[in-house]
Protein backbone atom coordinates (compact mmCIF):
# COMPACT_ATOMS: atom_id res chain seq x y z
CA UNK A 1 0.00 0.00 0.00
CA UNK A 2 3.12 2.52 0.80
CA UNK A 3 4.68 1.40 -2.08
CA UNK A 4 3.64 4.10 -4.33
CA UNK A 5 4.11 7.26 -1.95
CA UNK A 6 8.04 6.24 -1.30
CA UNK A 7 8.29 5.37 -5.57
CA UNK A 8 7.00 9.00 -5.52
CA UNK A 9 9.15 10.90 -3.32
CA UNK A 10 12.25 9.08 -4.39
CA UNK A 11 11.85 10.32 -7.90
CA UNK A 12 11.14 13.98 -6.52
CA UNK A 13 14.49 13.69 -4.71
CA UNK A 14 16.38 12.25 -7.91
CA UNK A 15 14.71 15.04 -9.65
CA UNK A 16 15.70 18.18 -7.21
CA UNK A 17 18.76 16.73 -8.08
CA UNK A 18 19.25 17.71 -11.76
CA UNK A 19 18.52 21.50 -9.71
CA UNK A 20 22.56 21.60 -9.42
CA UNK A 21 25.41 21.59 -11.64
CA UNK A 22 28.00 18.94 -12.90
CA UNK A 23 30.62 20.22 -11.45
CA UNK A 24 31.67 23.26 -8.83
CA UNK A 25 34.52 21.44 -7.49
CA UNK A 26 36.13 23.20 -4.12
CA UNK A 27 33.10 26.11 -4.42
CA UNK A 28 31.15 25.07 -0.95
CA UNK A 29 32.14 25.43 2.82
CA UNK A 30 31.77 22.73 5.02
CA UNK A 31 33.36 20.38 3.27
CA UNK A 32 34.01 18.37 6.74
CA UNK A 33 30.62 17.37 6.34
CA UNK A 34 31.45 15.46 3.04
CA UNK A 35 33.60 12.76 5.57
CA UNK A 36 31.65 9.68 5.95
CA UNK A 37 31.83 8.43 9.56
CA UNK A 38 31.13 4.70 9.63
CA UNK A 39 33.78 2.25 9.72
CA UNK A 40 31.16 -0.53 8.52
CA UNK A 41 30.15 1.35 5.72
CA UNK A 42 33.19 2.81 4.66
CA UNK A 43 34.62 -0.76 4.45
CA UNK A 44 32.05 -1.38 1.80
CA UNK A 45 33.13 1.63 -0.27
CA UNK A 46 31.01 3.87 2.01
CA UNK A 47 27.77 2.59 0.07
CA UNK A 48 25.43 3.47 2.83
CA UNK A 49 22.03 4.64 1.72
CA UNK A 50 20.22 1.68 2.07
CA UNK A 51 21.81 0.26 5.02
CA UNK A 52 20.57 0.38 8.79
CA UNK A 53 22.17 -1.86 11.75
CA UNK A 54 24.12 0.36 12.86
CA UNK A 55 23.23 4.22 14.49
CA UNK A 56 25.75 6.03 12.30
CA UNK A 57 23.58 4.70 9.08
CA UNK A 58 21.73 7.79 9.76
CA UNK A 59 24.86 9.94 8.27
CA UNK A 60 23.68 8.41 5.02
CA UNK A 61 20.40 8.35 4.94
CA UNK A 62 18.00 9.57 7.80
CA UNK A 63 14.83 7.15 6.96
CA UNK A 64 17.48 4.20 8.57
CA UNK A 65 16.40 5.53 11.79
CA UNK A 66 13.36 4.05 11.24
CA UNK A 67 13.70 0.45 11.05
CA UNK A 68 15.77 1.25 14.18
CA UNK A 69 13.88 0.69 17.53
CA UNK A 70 16.24 0.14 19.91
CA UNK A 71 18.28 2.80 21.66
CA UNK A 72 22.13 2.90 21.24
CA UNK A 73 24.82 4.84 21.17
CA UNK A 74 28.07 4.72 18.71
CA UNK A 75 31.49 6.46 18.51
CA UNK A 76 34.25 7.18 15.80
CA UNK A 77 37.67 8.29 15.81
CA UNK A 78 39.45 8.71 13.03
CA UNK A 79 43.36 9.74 12.55
CA UNK A 80 42.46 11.56 9.32
CA UNK A 81 44.66 12.92 6.61
CA UNK A 82 47.77 15.41 7.07
CA UNK A 83 47.34 15.00 11.25
CA UNK A 84 43.27 15.93 11.34
CA UNK A 85 41.89 14.45 13.75
CA UNK A 86 37.99 13.31 13.68
CA UNK A 87 35.43 12.35 15.78
CA UNK A 88 31.51 11.61 15.03
CA UNK A 89 29.21 10.54 17.89
CA UNK A 90 25.36 9.56 17.36
CA UNK A 91 22.93 8.54 20.33
CA UNK A 92 19.45 7.58 18.93
CA UNK A 93 16.29 6.49 21.64
CA UNK A 94 13.07 4.57 20.17
CA UNK A 95 9.89 5.60 21.18
CA UNK A 96 6.80 3.18 20.04
CA UNK A 97 4.80 5.82 19.66
CA UNK A 98 7.13 8.40 17.80
CA UNK A 99 9.38 6.62 16.19
CA UNK A 100 13.58 6.80 16.93
CA UNK A 101 14.85 10.49 17.68
CA UNK A 102 18.58 11.05 17.41
CA UNK A 103 21.34 13.25 18.23
CA UNK A 104 24.40 13.56 16.42
CA UNK A 105 27.80 15.39 16.52
CA UNK A 106 30.50 15.82 14.38
CA UNK A 107 34.02 17.57 15.31
CA UNK A 108 37.44 18.41 13.02
CA UNK A 109 40.39 19.68 13.85
CA UNK A 110 43.60 20.51 12.71
CA UNK A 111 45.35 20.87 16.01
CA UNK A 112 48.01 23.66 16.50
CA UNK A 113 49.87 25.34 13.24
CA UNK A 114 52.11 27.79 13.16
CA UNK A 115 51.42 31.09 12.03
CA UNK A 116 53.63 32.32 8.80
CA UNK A 117 54.11 35.83 7.17
CA UNK A 118 55.88 36.89 4.03
CA UNK A 119 58.47 38.76 6.24
CA UNK A 120 58.50 35.83 8.86
CA UNK A 121 58.17 32.45 6.80
CA UNK A 122 59.85 30.24 9.94
CA UNK A 123 57.22 31.68 12.03
CA UNK A 124 56.12 34.27 14.60
CA UNK A 125 56.37 32.39 17.29
CA UNK A 126 51.79 32.55 17.30
CA UNK A 127 50.02 29.61 16.66
CA UNK A 128 46.67 29.04 15.73
CA UNK A 129 43.91 26.23 14.91
CA UNK A 130 40.94 25.05 12.48
CA UNK A 131 38.16 23.47 13.98
CA UNK A 132 35.07 22.52 12.36
CA UNK A 133 31.07 21.07 14.32
CA UNK A 134 28.32 20.53 13.76
CA UNK A 135 25.15 19.39 15.42
CA UNK A 136 22.09 17.77 14.48
CA UNK A 137 18.73 16.20 16.02
CA UNK A 138 16.60 14.15 13.92
CA UNK A 139 13.37 11.79 13.64
CA UNK A 140 12.75 8.22 11.54
CA UNK A 141 9.43 6.64 11.98
CA UNK A 142 8.13 3.59 10.30
CA UNK A 143 5.62 4.12 7.97
CA UNK A 144 4.78 0.41 6.95
CA UNK A 145 6.92 -3.04 7.64
CA UNK A 146 8.79 -2.04 4.00
CA UNK A 147 8.94 2.10 4.24
CA UNK A 148 10.75 4.36 6.62
CA UNK A 149 11.33 8.23 6.34
CA UNK A 150 13.81 10.41 8.26
CA UNK A 151 14.67 14.15 8.77
CA UNK A 152 17.11 15.47 10.82
CA UNK A 153 18.40 19.29 11.13
CA UNK A 154 21.75 20.68 11.89
CA UNK A 155 23.83 23.67 13.07
CA UNK A 156 27.19 24.10 11.75
CA UNK A 157 29.97 26.18 12.56
CA UNK A 158 33.51 26.55 10.97
CA UNK A 159 36.29 28.26 12.94
CA UNK A 160 39.73 29.80 11.55
CA UNK A 161 41.66 31.27 14.23
CA UNK A 162 39.70 34.19 15.94
CA UNK A 163 37.21 33.92 12.43
CA UNK A 164 34.36 32.06 12.04
CA UNK A 165 31.30 30.95 9.91
CA UNK A 166 27.54 29.58 10.95
CA UNK A 167 24.88 27.70 8.67
CA UNK A 168 22.21 25.98 8.90
CA UNK A 169 21.10 22.36 7.16
CA UNK A 170 18.77 19.19 6.56
CA UNK A 171 18.99 15.92 5.65
CA UNK A 172 15.73 13.94 4.48
CA UNK A 173 15.94 10.37 3.08
CA UNK A 174 13.51 7.37 3.25
CA UNK A 175 14.19 3.20 2.81
CA UNK A 176 12.16 1.02 0.83
CA UNK A 177 12.06 -2.64 1.43
CA UNK A 178 10.71 -4.78 -1.35
CA UNK A 179 11.06 -7.51 1.10
CA UNK A 180 12.02 -8.17 4.75
CA UNK A 181 15.05 -9.98 3.74
CA UNK A 182 15.25 -9.05 0.29
CA UNK A 183 16.17 -6.24 -1.97
CA UNK A 184 16.26 -3.05 -0.18
CA UNK A 185 16.02 0.83 -2.14
CA UNK A 186 17.05 3.94 -0.59
CA UNK A 187 17.48 7.41 -1.08
CA UNK A 188 18.82 10.39 0.53
CA UNK A 189 19.55 14.42 0.40
CA UNK A 190 22.36 15.82 2.62
CA UNK A 191 23.13 19.05 3.53
CA UNK A 192 20.77 21.45 2.30
CA UNK A 193 20.55 24.55 3.85
CA UNK A 194 21.99 27.98 4.17
CA UNK A 195 25.18 29.82 2.39
CA UNK A 196 27.98 30.83 4.77
CA UNK A 197 30.64 33.22 5.19
CA UNK A 198 33.16 34.21 7.74
CA UNK A 199 33.08 36.78 10.16
CA UNK A 200 35.27 37.73 13.04
CA UNK A 201 37.96 39.98 14.57
CA UNK A 202 41.12 38.72 12.33
CA UNK A 203 38.88 40.19 9.35
CA UNK A 204 39.53 43.63 10.91
CA UNK A 205 42.34 45.78 8.98
CA UNK A 206 44.37 48.92 9.18
CA UNK A 207 43.28 50.40 5.74
CA UNK A 208 45.54 53.62 4.06
CA UNK A 209 42.75 55.39 1.61
CA UNK A 210 45.14 57.10 -0.35
CA UNK A 211 49.04 55.63 -0.48
CA UNK A 212 49.98 58.24 -3.07
CA UNK A 213 48.93 60.70 -0.60
CA UNK A 214 50.84 61.85 2.43
CA UNK A 215 49.69 63.57 5.76
CA UNK A 216 46.13 61.60 5.52
CA UNK A 217 45.47 59.12 8.32
CA UNK A 218 46.87 55.58 6.76
CA UNK A 219 45.45 53.33 9.81
CA UNK A 220 41.68 53.90 9.22
CA UNK A 221 39.78 51.08 11.23
CA UNK A 222 38.39 49.19 8.69
CA UNK A 223 37.02 45.32 7.76
CA UNK A 224 36.97 42.53 5.40
CA UNK A 225 34.38 41.17 4.19
CA UNK A 226 34.00 37.61 2.05
CA UNK A 227 32.03 36.07 -0.03
CA UNK A 228 29.26 33.14 0.71
CA UNK A 229 28.94 29.64 -0.51
CA UNK A 230 27.06 27.06 0.15
CA UNK A 231 27.27 23.88 1.97
CA UNK A 232 28.11 21.01 0.28
CA UNK A 233 24.84 19.13 -0.90
CA UNK A 234 24.82 15.42 -1.53
CA UNK A 235 22.02 13.19 -3.26
CA UNK A 236 22.08 9.43 -2.66
CA UNK A 237 20.41 6.76 -4.29
CA UNK A 238 21.03 3.01 -4.01
CA UNK A 239 20.20 -0.74 -3.95
CA UNK A 240 21.10 -3.17 -1.00
CA UNK A 241 20.58 -6.81 -1.31
CA UNK A 242 21.01 -9.40 2.14
CA UNK A 243 21.88 -12.61 1.38
CA UNK A 244 21.26 -15.44 3.70
CA UNK A 245 23.52 -18.05 3.18
CA UNK A 246 22.56 -20.67 5.60
CA UNK A 247 21.91 -19.79 9.92
CA UNK A 248 25.75 -18.57 10.09
CA UNK A 249 26.48 -17.12 7.30
CA UNK A 250 25.11 -13.82 5.63
CA UNK A 251 26.24 -11.69 2.67
CA UNK A 252 25.40 -7.80 2.12
CA UNK A 253 26.05 -6.00 -1.13
CA UNK A 254 24.97 -2.60 -1.67
CA UNK A 255 25.77 0.12 -4.44
CA UNK A 256 25.19 3.60 -4.22
CA UNK A 257 25.17 6.66 -6.77
CA UNK A 258 25.75 10.14 -5.70
CA UNK A 259 25.33 13.42 -7.04
CA UNK A 260 26.87 16.14 -5.17
CA UNK A 261 26.45 19.90 -5.54
CA UNK A 262 30.47 20.56 -5.85
CA UNK A 263 31.63 17.39 -7.71
CA UNK A 264 30.85 15.18 -10.80
CA UNK A 265 28.76 12.04 -10.28
CA UNK A 266 30.32 9.14 -9.11
CA UNK A 267 29.40 5.49 -7.96
CA UNK A 268 30.45 3.37 -4.63
CA UNK A 269 29.73 -0.09 -4.04
CA UNK A 270 31.04 -2.79 -1.36
CA UNK A 271 30.04 -6.15 0.81
CA UNK A 272 30.04 -7.66 3.41
CA UNK A 273 30.57 -11.43 4.68
CA UNK A 274 28.90 -12.15 8.19
CA UNK A 275 29.81 -15.38 10.11
CA UNK A 276 28.12 -16.72 12.98
CA UNK A 277 26.75 -13.17 13.78
CA UNK A 278 29.60 -11.69 15.69
CA UNK A 279 32.92 -11.76 12.97
CA UNK A 280 31.97 -9.79 9.89
CA UNK A 281 35.02 -9.00 6.82
CA UNK A 282 34.48 -5.79 4.30
CA UNK A 283 35.57 -4.49 0.86
CA UNK A 284 34.38 -2.05 -1.47
CA UNK A 285 35.41 0.33 -3.83
CA UNK A 286 34.38 4.28 -3.57
CA UNK A 287 33.98 6.93 -6.26
CA UNK A 288 34.10 4.95 -9.52
CA UNK A 289 33.95 7.64 -12.10
CA UNK A 290 34.88 10.25 -10.64
CA UNK A 291 37.11 12.80 -12.44
CA UNK A 292 40.14 13.39 -10.32
CA UNK A 293 39.67 11.03 -7.46
CA UNK A 294 42.52 9.99 -4.95
CA UNK A 295 40.46 7.38 -3.36
CA UNK A 296 39.13 3.81 -4.28
CA UNK A 297 39.71 0.36 -2.36
CA UNK A 298 38.13 0.65 0.86
CA UNK A 299 38.77 -2.35 3.63
CA UNK A 300 37.32 -3.38 7.12
CA UNK A 301 36.62 -5.88 9.32
CA UNK A 302 34.26 -6.33 12.68
CA UNK A 303 33.14 -8.01 15.96
CA UNK A 304 29.93 -7.49 17.50
CA UNK A 305 28.53 -9.79 20.33
CA UNK A 306 25.88 -9.62 23.08
CA UNK A 307 25.80 -10.13 26.52
CA UNK A 308 23.29 -9.78 29.31
CA UNK A 309 20.95 -8.20 26.93
CA UNK A 310 23.48 -5.59 25.71
CA UNK A 311 25.24 -5.45 22.23
CA UNK A 312 28.54 -4.65 21.60
CA UNK A 313 30.46 -3.00 18.40
CA UNK A 314 33.72 -3.23 17.11
CA UNK A 315 34.58 -1.98 13.88
CA UNK A 316 37.77 -0.60 11.83
CA UNK A 317 37.91 0.89 8.38
CA UNK A 318 40.43 1.69 5.95
CA UNK A 319 40.62 3.92 2.74
CA UNK A 320 42.76 3.93 0.37
CA UNK A 321 43.67 7.78 -0.41
CA UNK A 322 46.16 7.91 -3.50
CA UNK A 323 48.23 10.74 -3.26
CA UNK A 324 46.97 11.46 0.32
CA UNK A 325 48.18 7.97 1.55
CA UNK A 326 45.35 6.56 3.34
CA UNK A 327 43.03 6.75 6.37
CA UNK A 328 42.06 4.89 9.27
CA UNK A 329 38.63 4.97 11.09
CA UNK A 330 37.97 2.92 14.24
CA UNK A 331 33.52 2.75 15.58
CA UNK A 332 32.70 1.64 19.05
CA UNK A 333 28.71 1.28 19.58
CA UNK A 334 26.61 -0.30 22.35
CA UNK A 335 22.73 -1.23 22.09
CA UNK A 336 20.87 -1.60 24.47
Amino acid sequence: MMKKPSIVLMSLMLASSLLFPQSKTGTSIGAFLSIEPSSRITGMGNAGVTLYNEPQSVYYNPGSMGFMQRSAVQFTHSNWLAGITYDYGVAMLGLDDIGTVYATVTSLNSGEIDVRTVDQPLGTGERYTVSDVAVGVGIGRQISERFAVGVQVNYIQETIWHSEMTAFSFSVGTIYRLSPDGMHLGASISNFGTRGSFDGRDLRVLYDQDHAKFGDNGTLPAQLYTGDFPLPVMFRVGLGLPVQINDANQLTVAVDAYHPSDNTESLSFGAEYLFDRMIALRAGYQNLFLEDSEVGLTLGAGIQYEMSGYQFNFDYGWADHGRLTESHRITVGLTL
